[in-house]
């Protein structure tokens, strides 16, 4: 399953990294479009841990959610991308997706070892509104 469509008919639960209270912000853009469609999102913003966004707790790691995850989505610099990619592998995520602009080859290689499906350089809000809206 490497399709865009797939993956977002069958996963529901996404770990939002980089999430914002600023609701001007791409990331909060998405996120509120996301649970607008069904999807349960888990901002993940550490200088935010506790707070709240769009009604969801903010969680200070990917591996604070008390949940099961399937998509880690991802608002933060490709530099960034590698522990997170390393996070993905600890809580058994299915999907990492970087959003637009967003690529790093080293995650990419991290994750795909490890049997998790890597998107790079595309929006969730952009690839479900092609095919579901």
């Amino acid at each position: 399953m490497k399709n865009t469509k797939e993956i977002l008919e069958k996963y529901k639960k996404i770990a939002l990294v980089g999430a914002s209270k600023d609701l001007t912000k791409t990331s909060s853009v998405v996120m509120k479009y996301l649970q607008q469609y069904g999807f349960k999102v888990y901002p993940v913003n550490p200088s935010m841990r506790g707070e709240e966004i769009l009604g969801e707790k903010v969680f200070g790691s990917i591996s604070e959610i008390d949940s099961a995850v399937d998509i880690i989505d991802v608002f933060r610099p490709s530099n960034e991308v590698i522990e997170i990619a390393k996070e993905a592998i600890k809580i058994n995520a299915k999907v990492l997706w970087l959003q637009l602009d967003i690529k790093n080859e080293e995650a990419k290689r991290i994750v795909e070892a490890n049997n998790i499906l890597y998107i790079e350089n595309k929006c969730t809000k952009i690839e479900f509104e092609k095919y579901f809206t």
